[in-house]
């Protein structure tokens, strides 16, 4: 069978791990079809749209999307892509890889964050000169179906701590809401979890990240705190992650567009392979997925590495390296 990928490589750094991951994926093997769209900060001045869409309709036929970085558009290119798949539940794996000097070894993490509504819904306003505001949206139905996907991930991939995030103690109308249907969705199960104020458990999650397995989070507290977990185990170049919806999904890294290091081919293009490795997991190629996944590991244990991991290899040595362990 044929899977139809979409490839958006956006902007900045982008342009270069992407290409990095589709070579990785032709090396699998499995059988892709890509379809490549443009989106971002240089398609916006070019046609006035920083997500055509030309772009939108590929992303939306397509099996499964790999997007690379936003840039300065980034809420006109990856909220709306999100969308377009019908992505509900942002998953967000922090893990310590050996042979490389994380703050946390011990750490391994997942962040579950929900991808739809809070103040990333987008509802700002300008009431008067001076004085604007943000609406944050919190729903029944959205935190019963992150905490739903939440349980579940904990349950497939055998993690037995579960943790929801909240602030709820002054949030207590939106917070409130989601906390207790996060935590019906685990009494109605039996299932063993701890709740945690956000602030707190970032504190803690630098002391003892060895304790929490699966976090379940609103929108921006999984955004922040996947990126507090990213410095514990060596930097946003490690972490991948997976926008999934009911029957669509896109994978991109969790880090941006980098301009300081755009155009220098000194990109690391780990976390951008481990997310094509999520993708193959999703669309069913598991064994893939951890062929992938264990070339990557390799490769960050002995090297060669790029500057971010100390190392001085560039973008193609280090995925060339990668495919000669697949």
């Amino acid at each position: 069978m044929t899977h139809e990928i979409a490839v958006i490589p956006g902007d900045g750094i982008g342009q270069e791990v992407t290409p990095a991951a589709i070579d990785v994926l032709e090396a699998a093997p499995v059988d892709f079809e890509f379809v490549h769209g443009d989106a971002g900060d240089a398609v916006l001045e070019e046609t006035g749209e920083a997500l055509p869409q030309e772009t939108r309709d590929i992303a939306a036929d397509a099996d499964a999307t790999l997007f690379g970085a936003a840039g300065e558009t980034a809420a006109d290119v990856i909220l709306p892509l999100r969308s377009v798949v019908g992505s509900f539940a942002n998953v967000r794996p922090a893990h310590a890889y050996p042979g490389l000097d994380a703050v946390q070894p011990q750490t391994d993490l997942v962040f579950i964050r929900e991808n739809t509504e809070g103040v990333y819904a987008g509802i700002e306003s300008e009431i008067t000169d001076g004085v604007t505001t943000c609406t944050r949206v919190i729903t029944e139905e959205a935190s019963r179906d992150i905490a739903e996907f939440g349980f579940d991930y904990a349950n497939q991939n055998g993690y037995d701590d579960v943790t929801i995030a909240h602030k709820a103690n002054v949030m207590r109308t939106t917070d409130g809401l989601f906390l207790d249907v996060a935590e019906s969705v685990g009494d109605e199960r039996s299932a063993d979890y701890d709740t945690a104020l956000m602030d707190a458990l970032a504190m803690h999650l630098i002391k003892h990240p060895e304790e929490y397995g699966v976090v379940i989070c609103p929108n921006l507290a999984g955004d922040m705190l996947s990126d507090l977990a990213a410095g514990l185990v060596g930097g946003l170049g490690l972490l991948p992650s997976a926008n999934v919806g009911p029957d669509n999904a896109l994978f991109e890294p969790v880090h941006g567009s980098a301009p300081d290091i755009a155009g220098q081919g000194v990109a690391n293009p780990s976390a951008m392979i481990l997310s094509a490795a999520m993708m193959l997991d999703h669309l069913g190629y598991g064994e893939e997925g951890d062929r992938v996944r264990a070339a990557v590991e390799d490769v960050l244990d002995s090297g060669p590495r790029t500057p971010d991991l100390g190392g001085d290899a560039g973008t193609e040595a280090v995925t060339d390296a990668i495919v000669d362990r697949l």
